[in-house]
């Protein structure tokens, strides 16, 4: 029986059953530890892990010393990961993604588009949420006289107190009665 150990080094050995060394040859595209994955990715061997426990990455194998090897493969994977993650996919949408990119002869671009569109629409709903959250507070901030007298009177803090002068930002039901709001910007 053979057996197939990975070395550390970018060599690939095979062993017999008395452990001999039969074959000894260099793979071409290399394998990595996982700290030099990490470094050459800019994020941390913690991040790795997380990534290989959420099973967006998984390593080809390990050393003798029981490191993770990853190869190229699994380096241009991470980076998919990664800018995934910086255009605002979750780790479970990422999967998705991940298992449509695997197999993408069984998915259509429709498919990735709409996928991609419903994030899209969350995005600009959040967005929607946080610029009626900053009109809110500059409603509060403006209202506010800033002065060194005591907070006792202070508007801010009644406002957020007392939930029939202050109009939640997501709320558009109520009306904020304590103040006119102000213009709204354009962006």
């Amino acid at each position: 029986m053979l057996e197939f150990l990975f070395d550390p080094k970018v060599y690939f050995r095979v062993y017999n059953d008395s452990h001999s060394l039969l074959i000894e040859f260099y793979t071409p595209m290399g394998l990595l530890k996982i700290g030099e994955l990490a470094k050459r990715s800019s994020v941390s061997v913690e991040s790795l892990r997380f990534y290989e426990s959420e099973q967006l990455l998984s390593p080809q194998g390990r050393s003798n010393a029981g490191y993770r090897l990853y190869s190229s493969i699994d380096e241009q994977k991470l980076s998919f990961i990664l800018h995934a993650k910086k255009v605002g996919f979750s780790l479970h949408e990422i999967k998705t993604l991940l298992s449509l990119r695997a197999d993408k002869n069984s998915h259509t671009c429709e498919e990735v588009k709409s996928y991609t569109g419903a994030k899209v629409d969350e995005i600009d709903k959040k967005i929607n949420d946080l610029q009626k959250m900053k009109h809110a507070l500059e409603n509060l901030y403006t209202a506010c006289c800033g002065g060194n007298e005591s907070a006792e009177n202070c508007t801010i803090l009644n406002s957020l107190d007392d939930p029939d002068l202050f109009t939640p930002p997501c709320d558009d039901s109520k009306s904020n009665r304590r103040h006119k709001p102000k213009a709204s910007r354009t962006i």
